[in-house]
């Protein structure tokens, strides 16, 4: 490894590296804003000649102190993207010599995402540009290495020499940002990199008002997700040309949902790429209908990456059509507005009221419907819908089409009778599961796994590589003992023995070996196990009755656990929780007892509202909790849900616990404090604001750990 006693030493080798890849030979010493305005107006008049824009006549300054009112009033990265992004801005003429357009406006091509180091795309370095003090207390600062694509900064790299932590440029470029140097021109800065040489962090610009948060300064890697660390590696894959191009315009994320820039992590880029290079090539004549499938943990940005993919599809023309498939209208609904939030104009991205809706946009030709948010529900209607309304020309016109599904969550949503029918719908379509669980063949279910529905695993980022990259956060699991093991195993050896009383057990010979057997730790564990030969060892667990679980004593004492604790879990009320149960009477008694015991807890339920009348009394129960639940619900926040619209009640039930909607700025007395779920919420549903789940059921392969790890994502 290189070894750098001077950083100047270092920052030549990188500018040197820089231009073998891509970056152009003549470097801009120690420009000023003022030179850089410059020498962007004569980038601007190079790439706008024609008649019809500058009509050959130079750019003044009047003219650009107009581009950078523009920059100023816009002001946050996160609206900067887009307008950097938006390919053309709007001036109005006050060159005199431009008679053909003066006091008229004309537009302006600044940058082409899709001009990857072609056409009129121009690749510069800055060495040690210099910022002037912004009052006259402070002192003038000088920046190591700047990168302009079409005269913009869009990259700022702060270096160091070996043996000083990369965390040190961090720090200057945080204090650079706390004294105003991004501001004006440099306000364009999308993404930062601090570097030495041994070490490298990239991380977008959160803007004059923003957070430097370094949970949110990333490491690039390579496809097998191991961290690309040595500066001659970063500059190689991460810097050069076409990468920097394309980390500009397709993988800095404006969020439209959380305010802020994001930069995408190296994984969610390998996974964009793997999806839309599998689509370019795919033969729309062949039937293959497996595409592949994303194994990303929960909590990784499974959402953004998949927008990613899709905007990649459709920015490529490889597709007619590319649809998200959800599995619940909640679900759909929070997905649909991630979507907008993540696309350049929230129209890019169209959602689906009704099946009706949703064929009116896969027949349209309009191209503001290239990207469809649908439930797997409406999809797998279509066929009906053909029978009873549809021409079976418009059927036809949709299969020709070349369709491009994204299906979330797909080790829940696909494994029954309305994947089969999408499919059968659209012989021709190309799908692709995104899943942080896949199933693989020790926990199938219906004889399917994730490969045999949606064909390759194209990328994975595992659970143990997102938290030991930060991206996920790890998580501090419990176990609340409301019986001490010995008490349990003691009463299970007891019963197995036949014995009605430990004295007995232990005076019988033949009732005593069967005792000691299940008192001992090593012969009969708390919990079974899968042994090596493939075998089940039962544990204690496996002996206990149900009632032992499901009597008031047991579900007082989880209730008072959850109140015990509620003050210091929520951070003073600050987040909420989530309580899984293993049915709905379970469900609606735990709920009656926190009414009962701790009214000052806003908690509701959601599960299964459908009344089977053959149930008898257990319909009557069930609908008896249902009606307790929504007036309470309705007493606490002045509203008037009802049975018959529980659907909706549902979705407004998932916004105001993941803060979005009309709930992202409310107030602390309409929140909801704890939701009690049975089979609902565990998979898919993400919120910054739930720090907790607790459970009281058996959870079982790909239910298990996303439901934990759901919730456990990290908290902007």
């Amino acid at each position: 490894m290189d070894y750098f006693t001077k950083e100047s030493d270092f920052e030549s080798a990188v500018i040197a590296l820089l231009q073998n890849y891509g970056w152009e030979q003549n470097v801009l010493k120690n420009y000023t804003e003022k030179d850089l305005i410059r020498n962007w107006a004569n980038i601007l008049f190079e790439n706008n000649r024609d008649i019809d824009r500058l009509n050959n006549i130079p750019l003044i300054d009047e003219e650009m102190y107009e581009l950078i009112e523009k920059i100023r009033e816009l002001k946050t990265p996160l609206a900067l993207n887009s307008f950097i992004n938006g390919k053309t801005v709007s001036i109005t003429r006050k060159n005199p010599e431009d008679k053909l357009h003066f006091n008229k406006e004309v537009s302006l091509k600044i940058y082409d995402r899709n001009e990857i180091a072609a056409g009129q795309s121009r690749y510069q370095i800055v060495q040690q540009p210099k910022f002037f003090r912004k009052d006259s207390v402070r002192q003038d600062r000088r920046g190591d290495l700047m990168l302009l694509i079409n005269g913009m900064p869009v990259f700022h790299i702060e270096l160091k020499r070996s043996g000083v932590p990369v965390a040190e440029a961090a720090n200057q470029i945080k204090k650079y940002a706390y004294e105003g140097v991004f501001t004006g021109l440099f306000a364009l800065v999308q993404v930062f990199v601090a570097m030495n040489p041994d070490e490298t962090l990239y991380f977008a610009n959160p803007g004059p008002d923003g957070d430097f948060k370094p949970d949110f300064y990333f490491h690039w890697a390579d496809a097998n997700n191991e961290p690309i660390n040595y500066w001659k590696d970063v500059v190689e894959r991460l810097l050069s040309i076409p990468m920097a191009h394309q980390l500009i315009g397709f993988y800095t994320v404006a969020d439209g949902g959380d305010g802020v820039l994001k930069v995408m992590r190296s994984y969610q880029y390998y996974a964009s790429n793997k999806i839309s290079d599998r689509v370019s090539k795919n033969d729309w004549k062949d039937n293959n209908q497996r595409g592949g499938y994303i194994w990303h943990t929960t909590g990784s940005g499974k959402t953004m990456t998949s927008f990613k993919s899709a905007q990649l599809i459709a920015n490529s023309k490889d597709a007619d059509k590319v649809v998200f498939l959800m599995d619940r209208k909640e679900l759909g609904s929070q997905s649909l507005t991630e979507y907008q939030g993540f696309a350049d104009n929230v129209d890019d991205v169209q959602g689906t009221d009704d099946t009706n809706m949703l064929i009116s946009k896969l027949k349209s030709k309009d191209p503001k419907n290239t990207l469809i948010v649908s439930s797997i529900q409406k999809m797998s209607r279509i066929k009906e819908d053909e029978i009873g309304r549809m021409r079976a020309r418009d059927i036809e016109d949709m299969q020709n089409k070349r369709l491009v599904f994204i299906i979330d969550e797909c080790h829940r949503s696909t494994f029954g009778d309305m994947l089969i029918t999408i499919k059968n719908t659209f012989p021709n379509a190309l799908f692709f599961g995104f899943t942080g669980t896949p199933v693989f063949s020790e926990n199938e279910k219906s004889l399917s796994t994730t490969t045999d529905i949606f064909g390759d695993e194209l990328h994975r980022y595992s659970i143990a590589d997102g938290i030991r990259d930060k991206n996920v956060l790890g998580f501090d699991p419990i176990m609340v003992c409301v019986y001490p093991d010995m008490e349990l195993r003691k009463k299970v050896a007891i019963e197995e023995a036949g014995a009605s009383s430990e004295a007995e057990a232990i005076s019988d010979p033949k009732m005593q070996k069967i005792y000691y057997r299940f008192m001992t730790v090593s012969e009969v564990p708390m919990a079974g196990r899968l042994i090596e030969d493939g075998t089940y060892q039962k544990g204690i667990e496996n002996y206990i009755k149900k009632d032992a679980w499901e009597n008031d004593k047991y579900q007082y004492s989880i209730v008072d656990n959850i109140k015990k604790n509620w003050l210091r879990l929520s951070r003073n009320n600050k987040f909420h929780a989530i309580f899984a149960t293993s049915s709905i009477p379970e469900a609606i008694s735990y709920y009656r007892k926190f009414r009962e015991k701790y009214p000052e807890l806003k908690v509701t339920g959601l599960f299964d509202p459908t009344i089977d009348n053959a149930s008898g009394d257990k319909a009557l129960e069930k609908e008896d909790g249902i009606v307790e639940m929504l007036n309470d619900y309705n007493n606490w926040y002045s509203t008037n849900w009802d049975i018959a619209r529980y659907a909706k009640f549902k979705l407004e039930v998932s916004e105001r616990l993941a803060h979005k909607g009309q709930f992202v700025r409310m107030k602390a007395e309409s929140q909801l404090d704890l939701l009690i779920v049975v089979n609902q919420m565990l998979t898919g549903f993400d919120s910054k604001w739930v720090n907790t789940l607790y459970l009281d059921k058996i959870l079982e392969y790909q239910k298990s750990y996303t439901g934990i790890f759901q919730e456990q994502t990290d908290f902007f």
